[in-house]
């Protein structure tokens, strides 16, 4: 029997155990995504769904004396909920309930700033304003000189001198949901030309998804 000389068989090693790498390389970079979106979802769902899920079945215990729970089912009843109230909000009596339910909140010392910090929150998240874009992406100087991060511009103020102040959003890394509020000035908030979801895929992708060209006049 003829035997394979040893150099071919250290190329086709070679070669398998490339073919090897570049395949999981490949089946990586799908299933990485793919996977933090997943997570992220799942995350979300659990996080709406397990609000109402205690009261769910509390009062499952208490009218039929057991309890029985579908995932998902605190979320629809909440999604439910939304549309209720965002129906009562329109009827005129609503309106009525709902300020004399603001002057009642507004007599207790925490509720009413809790209340009404929220309140203000919603608001603002959803208005928009015409003219200079009120969200969009920034470069500032975080955590320290010459260190740039990604932030979102949530707010503006002028004082009574006229100079302009930006609240900024800085995000972080790969949770979005959580990070730090700087109030600073115009000249240290630096316009980067990435809109908002070019802005989340740096923070997302812990920085390996940037834009071809960071065109921000600080980086220049």
């Amino acid at each position: 029997m003829t035997q394979m000389p040893k150099r071919w068989t250290s190329r086709l090693a070679a070669g398998l155990l490339r073919h090897l790498k570049q395949t999981l390389a490949a089946g990586l970079l799908v299933v990485i995504p793919l996977g933090i979106t997943l997570f992220v979802l799942r995350f979300l769902f659990n996080l709406a769904d397990g609000v109402l899920a205690p009261y769910i079945r509390l009062t499952q215990r208490l009218l039929l004396g057991r309890e029985f729970y579908l995932p998902g089912f605190g979320l629809a009843l909440g999604l439910l909920g939304l549309y209720l109230f965002g129906a009562a909000a329109t009827n005129v009596a609503a309106k009525y309930l709902g300020n004399r339910w603001d002057r009642f909140l507004a007599r207790i010392p925490i509720a009413r700033t809790i209340y009404f910090s929220a309140r203000q929150v919603t608001q603002i998240m959803g208005r928009k304003r015409e003219g200079e874009a009120y969200r969009r992406a920034v470069l500032v100087e975080f955590p320290k000189v010459n260190s740039y991060t990604v932030a979102y511009v949530t707010n503006e103020h002028r004082t009574a001198s006229g100079k302009r102040y930006y609240s900024c959003f800085i995000p972080t890394a790969p949770n979005p949901t959580s990070g730090y509020v700087l109030v600073l000035e115009e000249g240290q908030v630096y316009p980067a030309e990435m809109n908002m979801e070019e802005a989340m895929k740096v923070i997302m992708s812990l920085g390996m998804v940037v834009p071809a060209v960071l065109t921000a006049e600080v980086l220049q």
